[in-house]
């Protein structure tokens, strides 16, 4: 059976995330349904990561099975280009090993977060940025986020996604940067995520950026493996998932 992989891009604003629902506008529905329209038959697609609802992507990875297809991987990608709404693309569509699965055979994730730091709001930036004033102390973020590399048990920050005990996570970057307007995008990339771990992360290193924590409690709510003492998660219209790593 011939096998597609592509890379998909979303704004994720008017979605109820990534993953196909019994109600509501998702990712995966509306790739499906163009799919549908160009005469695939297959039961389902499959995506590198489920993510949420207001989640963006620049570098979610699809693959799908389509025996009917005769014309190529490169009409395929102007075919669904053709039938998707203006909110989701697919860019670079491939033949691929039938047995490549884009989450099982990814070996690592690349997330990044985008604070805007202004006083005044920005209609342009409200969609893909967590307005927060005044500007965190970038000394303390990244002094807090060194305690993030490496393996961790990071069960204050997230659930295992396919409902079990397994919290245990390596990360092997966490990072920010500061661009000029008042932008700060925290990057973080490990071989796999907890569900809602990027958003809780970063509502909680927010807050010590701004003073309320220090990176000392920060360290110690990630030793403490306890949900319940972790900081509101940050809102998803910063959060966009910008590459899988295979």
């Amino acid at each position: 059976m011939p096998r597609y992989r592509s890379l998909l891009e979303y704004d994720g604003t008017d979605f109820l995330g990534f993953q196909r629902q019994a109600a509501g506008r998702t990712v995966q529905g509306e790739v499906e349904a163009a799919l549908r329209r160009i005469g695939w038959s297959g039961p389902t697609l499959w995506g590198a990561g489920r993510t949420d609802t207001g989640v963006h992507a620049s570098g979610q990875v699809i693959a799908f099975n389509f025996e009917a297809w005769q014309h190529g991987p490169a009409a395929l990608g102007r075919a669904l280009n053709a039938n998707l709404p203006n909110d989701v693309a697919v860019h670079a569509v491939a033949a691929c090993d039938p047995r490549f699965h884009p989450r099982y055979s990814a070996r690592g994730r690349r997330y990044r977060y985008t604070f805007y730091n202004q006083p005044g709001r920005s209609p342009l930036a409200r969609r893909y940025a967590w307005q927060v004033w005044p500007p965190p102390d970038l000394a303390a973020l990244e002094a807090a986020s060194a305690s993030l590399l490496g393996q961790h048990d990071f069960a204050s920050f997230g659930t295992d996604p396919d409902g079990g005990a397994n919290t245990v996570r390596t990360v092997s970057r966490a990072a920010w940067a500061a661009a000029p307007g008042g932008w700060l995008h925290f990057e973080i990339e490990a071989e796999a995520f907890l569900q809602h771990m990027v958003r809780a992360l970063v509502g909680a290193l927010r807050r010590v950026g701004l003073g309320t924590l220090t990176p000392d409690d920060f360290a110690a709510l990630l030793a403490a493996r306890d949900r319940a003492r972790c900081p509101p998660p940050a809102p998803p219209q910063g959060l966009c998932l910008v590459e899988v790593l295979y």
